[in-house]
């Protein structure tokens, strides 16, 4: 067989370096699919919020970015649950997930102080 496929017999007490994981069953590719399309909205709208309060200097719109990163998290969790990941794939869902809540504030704060006004200086 080509394609580094290593065959080995049905009877063969050696012990395999891959394992096969549990397959995807319809319901759970169904659900993947749903979440992940609102893992993508509510992402969407926690930026789309976040930036709207800070640039419209509205803080009453903070809560709801926030509800929208809520649902993102939840999202992520069925997402995640849902395609049957374990171990150390958790960590990184929720590393993405800290990630994605500092980011926005971080890049905010580096477009104020990218584009903070200078006082104008005297050519002499």
């Amino acid at each position: 067989m080509s394609g580094g496929w290593i065959r080995m017999p049905l009877n063969s007490n050696k012990k395999r370096r891959c394992t096969m994981i549990e397959p995807v069953s319809g319901a759970d590719l169904l659900a993947a699919a749903v979440a992940g399309a609102f893992v993508v909205l509510a992402g969407a709208g926690y930026a789309l919020l976040f930036a709207l309060s800070r640039v419209l200097d509205k803080p009453a719109m903070m809560p709801v970015a926030y509800l929208s990163y809520g649902l993102l998290v939840v999202s992520v969790v069925v997402l995640a649950d849902s395609l049957h990941l374990v171990g150390y794939w958790w960590t990184l869902v929720f590393l993405m997930l800290a990630g994605y809540l500092l980011a926005p504030h971080g890049i905010w704060h580096l477009c104020v102080a990218v584009h903070k006004e200078e006082p104008d200086e005297e050519v002499a």
